[in-house]
């Protein structure tokens, strides 16, 4: 009997052992959160200038570890969408500009691969809940085939200017369709709660939540109980002097936007806080990997003023340029346990690296075709074994521009159709601003970053994006 017993309770303890060991071994939920359109200095833990009170984003910093030379995919939001969720560059992505998403070409293939597809296949539950800008709901790139078990919000850019409007779209049934929506319900607030929602029903089980917001972006536009906090009790704004933004296309007419914008941001950051303490209140802080980054640089559309706020912290540009200002983004990330706590960290890294960077922290399998390499290292404070040589990006809005950077060097090539190219070369570590074009100085470092930014692309496959004719 004794043997029996022995035996029945090292049975016991086995059981228990491989149920706590099953236990520890969960998969981290990993929630990525995109804002729409946010400089880098308009966050106070990335720029001590800036006036607009952001103490969430500034906690989840200190909490955490903030990546001081982290790079969009691209400086407009399309593209670099499309380089978070395939891996791929500007070099040898499908998606290498902005465009409608009824325009076919604007849309992922059936082969387009996204990070979504990749975690729901290794046992995720994927949600997603703000703007997606790669396929409407009748293209191969519609949010259901492309990862997603759960949807909310807009498809395409155009439409998501318009916090108030009359439909969203979600998942039904498996398929992504119109709903519609109480136009006196701000956009930003459905598409937060529905991310809550997400969270609490799918706490028990690994979960990839991306939730791209769709503010600061133009038009500026919030609540009045939101703006009041940034007006003086006559309703004056506290940001002056103030210039009246005037209905022009997409945008309608602020009369305060100094004060609308800092309300926006405020707002984005008082719904991170509300992410980040549900994740504390249902005990998943452990288990749980947030990040929080924007998908380029500052804009300066709807009568935002990215030089008032400083919005481009200690760098040139802002959105649609390739300077540093149009394409570095802060990048936040923090985990309890498994990432540094308050440190910072100059290593550069891509959106393109996201891809494989998650395969490695969740066990999902990586194609060994794409451009991004596994930096999962550096969210333990360590190097990655393999660094980038180099980043290259291209951009066609008014002729083409290109950018690489290689160290500290950087070189940016300007084409317009029927026009000599222009080169401009700079040292990030001496010249972080890009003031000084160096270019004539230095030829040799010209040459070998020329060569370097032919190798870095391909003729693209999208007619949409083909811009062999600004060669010419």
């Amino acid at each position: 009997m004794k043997n029996v017993f022995k035996l029945s309770l090292l049975a016991l303890l086995l059981s228990s052992y491989h149920i706590a060991e099953g236990q520890t071994k969960r998969k981290p939920n990993i929630i990525f959160i995109l804002a729409d359109d946010l400089g880098y200095g308009n966050i106070k833990a990335f720029s001590a200038k800036s006036p607009i009170p952001t103490p969430n984003l500034d906690q989840l910093a200190s909490e955490g570890t903030k990546f001081t030379r982290f790079y969009a995919g691209n400086t407009v939001c399309a593209p670099s969408r499309c380089a978070l969720m395939t891996g791929f560059t500007m070099g040898h992505a499908w998606v290498r500009g902005n465009a409608k998403a009824k325009d076919g070409l604007a849309a992922l293939r059936a082969q387009d691969t996204t990070l979504a597809q990749r975690l729901q296949n290794n046992g995720y539950k994927t949600g997603m809940f703000g703007k997606w800008g790669l396929g409407d709901e009748d293209s191969k790139g519609a949010p259901h085939l492309k990862g997603f078990d759960s949807f909310y919000g807009y498809l395409d850019q155009s439409h998501a200017h318009d916090y108030y409007t009359n439909r969203l779209y979600e998942i039904v049934g498996g398929k992504t369709v119109e709903v519609p929506i109480d136009t006196t319900k701000y956009t930003e607030d459905l598409i937060v709660n529905k991310a809550v929602d997400f969270i609490n029903e799918n706490k028990d089980q690994p979960f990839f939540l991306y939730l791209p917001l769709t503010i600061p972006h133009a038009e500026l536009k919030v609540p009045d109980e939101l703006l009041k906090k940034f007006q003086n009790a006559d309703g004056s704004s506290k940001f002056q002097p103030e210039t009246p933004f005037e209905k022009k296309g997409n945008y309608d007419s602020q009369a305060q936007p100094h004060a609308a914008f800092a309300a926006m941001v405020n707002k984005l950051d008082t719904d991170v806080g509300a992410i980040v303490a549900l994740v504390k209140k249902l005990g998943l802080e452990n288990d749980t990997y947030i990040f929080f980054t924007s998908d380029n640089g500052a804009h300066k559309e709807g009568g935002a003023d990215p030089v008032y706020f400083n919005s481009s912290g200690p760098f040139r540009g802002v959105k649609r340029d390739l300077y540093e200002g149009g394409i570095r983004v802060p990048l936040i990330v923090r985990a309890p346990g498994k990432v540094p706590v308050g440190k910072s960290d100059a290593t550069p890294w891509a959106f393109w690296d996201v891809l494989p960077t998650f395969g490695e922290l969740t066990g999902t399998s990586t194609p060994k075709n794409i451009d991004g390499l596994n930096y999962a290292a550096l969210l333990k404070g360590e190097k990655p074994a393999k660094q980038h040589e180099y980043f290259y990006w291209q951009f066609n809005e008014n002729g083409l521009k290109e950018a690489l950077t290689k160290g500290d060097w950087k070189l940016i090539r300007f084409k317009e159709e029927g026009s000599p190219e222009k080169l401009e070369l700079y040292n990030l570590k001496e010249d972080i601003g890009e003031k000084n074009d160096i270019s004539g100085n230095n030829p040799a470092t010209v040459k070998q970053l020329y060569a370097l930014m032919k190798q870095a692309k391909t003729p693209s496959e999208n007619p949409r994006f083909d811009w062999s004719a600004v060669e010419k």
